[in-house]
């Protein structure tokens, strides 16, 4: 309670604005959102402090309480769109210190919008008057002249940028030749009070996310026979699982319902569909965790399924949709339990056949990386210099000059 109490204390009072893909219904985003939020709570600036620019601003003020503005909105053309959020932009950046364009993968081009978008941004909060920082981001593809034009542009404007794993930070330098950029841990790492997986004696319970690659419905570019390879060969190593070592398999999602309706086609494939189960419905990251500590191991496409399951100590093998998922099996030391699709189906036999004589000893080493994660993302935020005297600062100042103790948030949380 004297925590809470020194906390409540030490408040900021810095106007914050966090910007990234929040409110679209995938939860993966969801959960770097909620990190971000405890990162700001651990150096003094409570959610009464921040606005979400997000997809869906009443979706994300009901979920988790905070203001929310609309993240683009929508005009006539392309070119009235951009002009009429901008000017949003500059109405809400006008009374922020400081913008956080954080977590995901932002920082490319697969997508028309998100380079320039986040760009345009960016350079506005910074002619507002904002300091700006890029946190957390995944970098690339960046295969177009304009992609590289505003990733340069953006990079260059921030006071301070992080990412996620080191082939980000080699992109963004060979790029924009900014030198000092740090590598931390993404923020959903950061939520507080995650449950926690209990040991077990053997591998059965076995959750599996699938994404839709390459799908008719989804992907930005379709190509039906990529699409049937990477659900056959996940049907048939669900398959492999149940006749060879007992398992069951649970789908679940973080971005539904086009997830769950890849599901629906693996299992369609699988002659043991008796031993499977889809959980048909919206998962919220603490119902991913909840989720993911209840399974002995995950076979993750989707990258936030694999954080959030790391973050509660359970074992995953990952598979490979985007470049994201390796670096991020390579970020933990993980990366031999990765697959490229189209080795993905024998692969994961053979690494679960592994993984079950080496049991005790895998469980052990991703329960340690999870505490270790989530000490170090817990206050990535803090450890930005200007931001932390800033906060010693404000601190004093609520104080009436006087020094007093270090803020505990992440002590009481972690």
């Amino acid at each position: 309670m004297a925590c809470a109490l020194r906390v409540e204390a030490q408040l900021l009072y810095m106007r914050v604005g966090i910007i990234g893909n929040y409110g679209h219904n995938n939860n993966g985003d969801e959960a770097i959102l909620l990190g971000i939020l405890s990162q700001l709570e651990v150096i003094g600036i409570p959610k009464e402090e921040v606005v979400v620019f997000s997809n869906h601003p009443a979706i994300t003020t009901k979920q988790y309480n905070v203001k929310a503005v609309p993240l683009v909105i929508k005009k006539g053309t392309a070119a009235s769109s951009a002009l009429a959020t901008i000017k949003a932009a500059k109405h809400i950046m006008k009374d922020l210190e400081l913008v956080i364009i954080g977590g995901g993968g932002l920082l490319m081009d697969m997508y028309r919008r998100d380079a320039p978008l986040y760009s345009m941004l960016g350079t506005t909060a910074k002619k507002c008057g904002c300091k700006l920082i890029i946190h957390s981001v995944g970098a690339g593809p960046i295969r177009t002249v304009v992609g590289k034009f505003f990733l340069k542009r953006i990079v260059n404007a921030a006071d301070h940028v992080s990412v996620r794993d080191v082939p980000s930070q080699q992109l963004i330098a060979s790029i924009s030749n900014r030198k000092d950029i740090k590598v931390v841990a993404d923020p959903a790492f950061a939520i507080p009070m995650p449950p926690k997986r209990k040991h077990t004696e053997r591998l059965t319970k076995i959750g599996m996310t699938a994404a839709p690659y390459y799908s008719q419905q989804y992907w930005p570019v379709h190509d039906e026979s990529k699409y049937q390879q990477y659900i056959q060969g996940m049907a048939f190593a669900a398959d492999q699982l149940i006749e060879t070592h007992d398992a069951t398999i649970t789908f679940f999602s973080t971005k539904y319902p086009q997830d769950i309706e890849v599901s629906k086609d693996i299992q369609a494939l699988m002659t043991h569909q008796e031993r499977t189960t889809i959980i048909d419905q919206q998962l919220l990251p603490h119902d991913i965790m909840r989720v993911s500590s209840e399974q002995d191991l995950i076979i993750g496409t989707r990258l936030h399924s694999l954080i959030l399951s790391v973050t509660v100590g359970t074992p995953v093998i990952g598979v490979e949709y985007h470049h994201k998922v390796r670096h991020f099996m390579e970020s933990i030391d993980e990366s031999s339990y990765s697959l490229e699709i189209g080795k993905h189906g024998n692969g994961i036999v053979t690494l679960i056949n592994d993984i079950q004589s080496h049991w005790n000893e895998t469980q052990q080493r991703v329960a340690h990386k999870s505490s270790k994660l989530h000490r170090e993302s817990f206050k990535s935020l803090e450890k930005i210099e200007w931001l932390h005297d800033h906060s010693v600062q404000k601190r004093q100042e609520s104080d009436g000059g006087q020094p007093h103790e270090h803020l505990c948030l992440s002590e009481r949380k972690s």
